[in-house]
């Protein structure tokens, strides 16, 4: 039976999602949170913690309390802030780490951009329910910081990282030289970017946005196949076509925020052309199942039909999206099948919060809760996107 596609449907599924987060993920030991959380809930106290998942915490409840603010989820958000600020920061050399120990020592002091933005797009988020004017003291910081040590003048973007002291680096992690840029980091910088304004609508961030969405435009999506490219040299030469259903879902309704929140008309309409060929673009990678697919290699023809926590939520929303923009019906049907298959499939039940993985016979596996890369956003995103715009149906 299809689950309920209605408002009262998301919003009770976002609050469990906070429950989940608000039981199991807080470490009353250090007053952080439990860098990994196994299957039967039970934490594992010695696992690194990363600042992606402290900065998607810290959004989430900064997010869950404007819409509720009679929740409690203020507690956590100003929990989540306070470990944020006190652990992350490197004081000397500024920025923040990559990843700490579980006592909070500095572990990967590599100075991710990706990390950069999460950072910052949980203290600009954290801003808007507290009005902490160090909170957007912390916030302008970490773009001046991105912007002196990672913004490319001559070609354009941004770098994907630098070392703890600002030096360059070989190996950034998620990549290695030559391939300096990605879309990853691009496309949640505008984001970062994008809340920043929000709470500080700074001459050069708009600058800057603008200069970001020309850059995804046009050097990473693909004007022929509406897809997003991964990896690239500094002159944006690509280093293969991977393609990455989930993260070109996710883009073609972000990107479209941004420009509603620039009140940038000829950007809307332009954004909103692409949006649609991108999402038109992600439906090839859907299953019988009617869920993405996580990857496509075309060099050699491989699909990693793995299901993702992440992507599902991210293509609830999008394919949502391109139904709110084209008022095609078939969108609107991708997005409440999408919600049929996260009732069924991902949302768990019984011990809380949704499975990692879910494999293309559906099969839940049965992996972590929490870890390095999973923390509450996509899914509680997803439920609060879900949540707004039906409201307005």
């Amino acid at each position: 039976m299809p689950a309920a596609f209605t408002p009262e449907a998301f919003r009770d599924e976002l609050k469990r999602i906070l429950t989940y987060w608000k039981m199991y993920s807080p470490d009353p030991a250090t007053g952080g949170f439990h860098g990994r959380v196994t299957f039967a809930n039970s934490p594992v106290k010695d696992a690194p913690r990363s600042v992606v998942v402290n900065g998607r915490i810290l959004w989430t409840f900064a997010m869950a309390h404007r819409l509720f603010p009679n929740e409690g989820y203020k507690d956590t958000a100003d929990q989540a802030y306070a470990y944020l600020s006190s652990h992350f920061f490197d004081e000397k050399n500024g920025g923040v780490y990559w990843s700490i120990t579980a006592d909070g020592k500095p572990l990967q002091t590599t100075k991710q951009m990706y990390g950069q933005a999460f950072a910052l797009y949980g203290i600009s988020e954290y801003y808007r329910i507290s009005n902490s004017k160090k909170a957007l003291e912390l916030a302008k910081e970490l773009f001046n910081y991105i912007e002196k040590h990672a913004f490319d003048p001559e070609k354009g973007g941004y770098l994907e990282a630098v070392g703890r002291e600002g030096q360059p680096i070989d190996d950034y992690i998620l990549s290695k030289a030559p391939y300096i840029k990605s879309m990853n980091t691009h496309l949640h910088l505008i984001e970062a970017y994008t809340n920043l304004y929000i709470i500080w609508p700074d001459a050069l961030l708009k600058q800057r946005i603008k200069s970001i969405m020309a850059v995804i435009l046009g050097n990473i999506v693909d004007s022929e196949s509406h897809r997003m490219k991964l990896f690239f040299t500094d002159d944006w030469t690509p280093k293969d076509h991977i393609i990455s259903y989930g993260h070109d879902i996710e883009a073609s309704w972000l990107l479209y925020e941004t420009a509603e929140v620039l009140k940038d008309e000829d950007m809307l309409e332009w954004v909103a052309e692409r949006s649609l060929l991108m999402a038109e673009a992600a439906t090839t990678g859907l299953g019988p199942d009617g869920a993405l697919h996580y990857e496509f290699d075309p060099a050699t023809q491989h699909t990693q039909t793995d299901r993702s926590w992440w992507v599902i939520a991210e293509q609830m929303v999008g394919f949502y999206h391109a139904w709110e923009l084209s008022q095609e019906d078939k969108y609107l049907k991708m997005a409440q099948n999408t919600w049929t298959y996260i009732h069924e499939k991902f949302a768990d039940h019984e011990r809380g919060e949704w499975y990692s993985t879910v494999k293309a016979d559906g099969t839940q596996v049965q992996s972590d809760k929490i870890h390095f890369w999973k923390g509450p956003y996509h899914n509680a995103r997803a439920c609060a996107e879900m949540w707004r715009r039906l409201q307005k149906r």
